[in-house]
């Protein structure tokens, strides 16, 4: 059974920096993203690594401050947020595919077959 868990939410004050992983069990990914979702707001696109092509996609909104990774030998990905924002807060969700992705579908929600469960992320003074 595939499981994605994300940990490493919580909160932090503005222009602060958290470090969010994902522990992926069951089976391994090429290609895993991250998105978020506030309170009354659809769920967008924040960050992918698109392992397979070896490239990463990142939205605009979080481009400078945020940074993917993985961990291949833990089969882990992570996402390093600074210089966090108001607009920051919400539950970050990742995900991840087991097919190969062009890159303009790696924001889209219906590429992710696999999800996480969330964790939440309050960007509070």
């Amino acid at each position: 059974q595939v499981q994605l868990v994300e940990s490493g939410g919580g909160l932090v004050q503005p222009g602060g920096s958290l470090r969010l992983a994902c522990i992926a069990s069951g089976r391994t990914f090429s290609n895993y993203a991250w998105f978020r979702q506030a309170p009354g707001k659809e769920r967008e696109f924040v960050a992918a690594d698109n392992g397979s092509r070896r490239r990463t996609s990142y939205a605009d909104s979080v481009k400078g401050r945020f940074t993917i990774s993985r961990d291949n030998s833990k089969n882990t990905m992570f996402l390093q947020m600074n210089a966090l924002n108001f607009e920051d807060s919400a539950t970050y969700y990742c995900a991840a595919t087991r097919g190969n992705p062009i890159l303009s579908s790696l924001g889209s929600i219906e590429t992710y077959e696999y999800w996480g469960q969330g964790t939440q992320v309050t960007v509070s003074s």
